[in-house]
């Protein structure tokens, strides 16, 4: 099956084992997801607005986080280019959005309410539609904060600038958050009165969307939700871990699911919180090596892997891929659809490939032997490449926040 990009959905059984005392524990439950597709059409061919549009709201977030950074803590981020500016232990099943955006369910408020949300690596904030949020908000579940007794105004308000040229704006608050029962007391979030495009619903399944990244890059200069759980003991590991496959994902908070991956983790330290930075050691190909030491941010929120224009450009030429700059996009490549290469990514010295699925993106145009690859160049202002789906899905990652540092294990 042919990973896709926009707002697909997948789905699978969730479970939650937890105990913040040894005499509790934490059950969860099941979440029916499901998958759509987003980066190619029916046929197969790629959808060239939801690439360029994917691309374009990476590089807004990543511009946003540099922002937050240098806001937050008085200096520019290390990895700013060009002067530019994501007790107890619980699974959460997840839905693919087209491989843009997987998204589960929490709970706010209280009395609790659920709302869908997209969990993004590349990112620290919890936004929802607010009551007073426009029509771009039709079709989403909407938080009241006048409705729940927790709900405390902060005073303040957040704007948040996104790829298609929109914003999302509102009012922050604190209030009660709950994911598989681990909860969150005076969370601050915000309620939006206003949704960019690309947050309708028809783009954009999940309700509101949830960072997952250090506070340094928070524009509310806030604790992002699963660092509150840790701070309240409310999971036996300061660890969430992921899965990102065509079936079976999920989420799980305060430690990792065994179930779901085979052998020992290899770790990469995290070089620069904020982002969950790392270092790459190799990028691999055909068994020889073509780049190394390779700094990276490791987001769930972004499905390509994005790379710097020189680094692209030598791997291409190195596996005989074309440029498509004139027949899909700027810092796109294509390969014969049938012969995609063997590539590899080496984190804590253990390489992982990358599956031809996962690295095709799709045909050119209907019926065409050319197919897009899923690495490509881009200048994000930014001396580090972003590690998306396109590699995720073919491992089982976990962030530990606790040792600052991420693994990386094969999928069981």
């Amino acid at each position: 099956m042919r990973f896709t990009l926009a707002t697909a959905i997948v789905g699978l059984p969730f479970f939650v084992a937890a105990a913040p005392q040894s005499v509790k524990q934490r059950i969860g439950t099941a979440i029916p997801i499901s998958k759509r597709s987003g980066l190619t059409n029916p046929d197969n061919s790629v959808n060239l607005d939801a690439l360029k549009s994917h691309v374009a709201s990476t590089k807004a977030k990543i511009t946003r986080g540099f922002d937050n950074f240098e806001k937050n803590t008085g200096s520019s981020h290390p990895s700013v280019v060009n002067g530019a500016r994501k007790r107890g232990s619980g699974g959460d099943a997840l839905t693919d959005a087209s491989n843009e955006l997987w998204y589960g369910t929490i709970s706010v408020g209280t009395p609790a309410h659920r709302y869908t949300v997209d969990f993004d690596t590349g990112s620290s904030d919890l936004f929802l539609p607010g009551p007073d949020c426009g029509s771009n908000c039709s079709g989403h579940a909407v938080y009241n904060p006048w409705s729940s007794s927790t709900s405390q105004d902060l005073g303040k308000t957040f704007s948040l600038r996104y790829g298609d040229g929109g914003t999302v704006i509102g009012e922050q608050y604190s209030d009660t958050v709950s994911i598989v029962g681990l909860v969150a007391p005076d969370q601050t979030l915000g309620a939006a009165s206003q949704y960019s495009s690309g947050f309708g619903s028809s783009e954009f399944p999940a309700d509101g969307l949830m960072g997952m990244a250090f506070q340094s890059i928070s524009v509310y200069k806030a604790s992002p939700v699963f660092q509150t759980l840790v701070s309240e003991g409310q999971v036996d590991e300061s660890v969430f871990a992921f899965k990102l496959a065509a079936f079976g994902s999920e989420l799980f908070i305060g430690g990792t699911n065994t179930a779901l991956y085979t052998g020992e983790f290899s770790y990469a330290d995290v070089t620069q919180e904020g982002y969950w930075e790392v270092n790459m050691d190799s990028l691999e190909s055909n068994g020889k090596t073509v780049l190394s030491n390779v700094d990276s941010v490791i987001d769930t929120g972004t499905t390509l892997i994005v790379g710097l224009p020189s680094d692209v450009s030598t791997l291409y030429q190195a596996i005989g891929g074309i440029d498509a700059s004139s027949t899909v996009a700027a810092g796109f490549y294509t390969l014969p659809c049938d012969s995609f290469p063997s590539i590899s990514l080496t984190f804590g010295g253990t390489s992982f490939p990358i599956s031809a699925d996962t690295l095709n993106i799709g045909q050119v145009s209907p019926n065409s032997s050319d197919c897009v690859g899923g690495i490509v160049s881009q200048d994000i202002g930014a001396s580090f490449w972003i590690v998306g789906d396109v590699f995720l899905a073919n491992v089982y990652t976990a962030f530990d926040v606790g040792n600052s540092r991420v693994g990386f294990a094969t999928l069981a």
